[in-house]
C-alpha cells in the first residue's frame, strides 16, 4: 500500500571541525543517538537504517564496516548510499512511502581530515584524457565554471565574494559551523589565498569532519510520536552529463530537480512562497548559479539578487542563515545537514540563526564536480 506523507521527527548534527578529536564511530554514534532521542524512539523501533558514506573519502574499503553497530543497524534492514546524505534521505523516504517500513534512521558522515577530498576528485575524471593531463580537479574545474559563468553574465568577483561574506557572517552565529568568522569583510575574502583564479580559500568550502542524522516516519507514526513533525512536501533529483558535455554557466540538473520538487509541493513562485533556503554551495559563485536554477531570479541575475541583500538574514528569502557549505563541508553529510538546518528553521530551533516566521523551507544537496547531481526538498510545518 502506497502512503502519501513522510515526516522528519528527529535530527542531530555534530559540531563540525577541521580535525575532530573523536573516532568516526564515536561521531556517528552521537548523532544517531541524538536523532533517536529527539524522535522519542529506541533502537528496537527503527525499521531500516541508511548510511551515507564513501570509501574514497574515508580512505578505506567497505568504509561503513565498523559503523553498523554504532548507528544501531546491527541485525536490521541496512543500506549504504555512496552519495550525499540528502540522497540517502530520499531512499529512506521511498522505503516508507512503499509501505514496507514505518521508521527510518538516516546517518551521514565524512572525516575530511582522513584523506584530502580534492585529491580524490581527480579519480572521478575521464581516465583516458582528463585524468592523464593532470590539470583538472574539482577546484580547477570550479574555477573554469566560475569564469564561464561570470564572463557570460558580467558577474564581478566582488559579487561572488559577497556570498562568502554573507555566509561566513551567518556561520558566526551557528555553534555547529566549522568556519565561523564574525566581522569578516569583503577585502578579507578577496585577499585570501588564491588557488585557481578566481577561486580563493574563503570562496570555497573548508575540508571538514562532521556527521548528521535524521529520523523519518510514516504519517501515522509521526503523529503518534511527535508534536512538531516537519513534512516532506516535495522532492526532485536530477543528474547532468559529464563535465565537458555541459553548459557550465548553468546548473541544468538543479533546475530540473527543483521543477520536480516544486510541482510535487505545489510551489509556483518559490521566491514568494518559500520562507528560507539551505543550499549546498561549495564555491561562492555556485550560490549565485543556484539562485537562478531554483528560479529565485532570472538567468544571469544571481549577482543582482545578492547585491539587493534579498538573501541576507533580514531579506525576503534568507539563503543559508546557518552559513551553508562555505562554513562546513563534511562531504557525504553536507546535504543532510542542509535538511537538518531547514528542519530547525521550521521548528523554530535554529537559535541565533533563526529566521522569523519560517514555515516552508527548501533544502538542497549536490554531488560531483561542478554540481553534476542535485537533489531538492521542500519541507513544511504542521498545518
Amino acid at each position: 500500500m502506497m502512503r502519501e506523507k513522510v515526516a522528519i521527527i528527529g535530527y542531530a548534527q555534530s559540531y563540525h571541525q577541521g580535525n575532530m578529536p573523536m573516532t568516526r564511530e564515536d561521531m556517528v554514534f552521537e548523532v544517531a543517538k541524538g536523532a533517536a532521542k529527539m524522535a522519542g524512539i529506541e533502537r528496537e523501533d527503527i525499521d531500516t537504517v541508511i548510511n551515507a558514506t564513501n570509501d574514497y573519502y574515508d580512505g578505506r574499503t567497505i568504509s561503513e564496516l565498523f559503523l553498523v553497530m554504532p548507528i544501531g543497524a546491527y541485525l536490521k534492514d541496512y543500506t549504504k548510499v555512496e552519495m550525499d546524505g540528502a540522497n540517502a534521505l530520499f531512499y529512506g523516504m521511498l522505503k516508507i512511502l512503499s509501505g514496507t517500513h514505518d521508521i527510518a534512521l538516516i546517518v551521514a558522515n565524512t572525516q575530511g581530515s582522513t584523506f584530502n577530498p580534492h585529491q580524490i576528485s581527480v579519480y572521478t575524471l575521464d581516465p583516458t584524457f582528463d585524468r592523464q593531463i593532470g590539470v583538472l580537479n574539482d577546484i580547477s574545474a570550479a574555477a573554469i565554471q566560475a569564469r564561464v559563468y561570470m564572463n557570460k553574465y558580467g558577474i564581478s568577483e566582488d559579487e561572488a565574494a559577497i556570498v562568502s561574506v554573507k555566509n561566513l557572517s551567518n556561520a558566526a552565529k551557528n555553534p555547529h559551523a566549522h568556519r565561523r568568522m564574525p566581522g569578516i569583510s569583503l577585502e578579507e575574502v578577496l585577499n585570501s589565498k588564491l588557488y585557481y583564479d578566481p577561486i580563493r580559500e574563503l570562496t570555497m568550502s573548508p575540508i571538514s569532519d562532521g556527521a548528521a542524522a535524521v529520523v523519518l516516519a510514516s504519517e501515522k507514526k509521526a503523529r503518534e510520536l511527535s508534536d512538531y513533525p516537519v513534512w516532506i512536501e516535495g522532492v526532485g533529483s536530477s543528474q547532468d552529463s559529464y563535465l565537458r558535455d555541459r553548459k557550465l554557466y548553468q546548473l541544468e540538473s538543479l533546475k530540473a530537480a527543483a521543477k520536480k520538487a516544486y510541482q510535487m509541493a505545489g510551489i509556483r513562485n518559490p521566491f514568494a512562497e518559500l520562507d528560507v533556503a539551505e543550499v549546498s554551495e561549495r564555491y561562492a559563485h555556485e550560490e549565485l548559479m543556484i539562485y537562478e536554477a531554483l528560479g529565485l531570479c532570472e538567468e544571469g541575475k544571481g549577482g543582482t539578487l545578492i547585491d539587493s541583500c534579498a538573501t541576507f538574514m533580514d531579506g525576503q528569502l534568507p539563503v543559508n542563515p546557518s552559513g551553508g557549505t562555505l562554513s562546513a563541508d563534511p562531504i557525504s553529510a553536507t546535504g543532510l545537514i542542509r535538511v537538518v538546518e531547514a528542519t530547525m528553521q521550521i521548528r523554530g530551533e535554529a537559535g541565533d540563526c533563526q529566521v522569523l516566521g519560517a514555515w516552508k523551507a527548501l533544502a538542497h544537496g549536490q554531488t560531483g564536480i561542478c554540481a553534476q547531481q542535485n537533489i531538492v526538498y521542500i519541507l513544511g510545518g504542521e498545518e
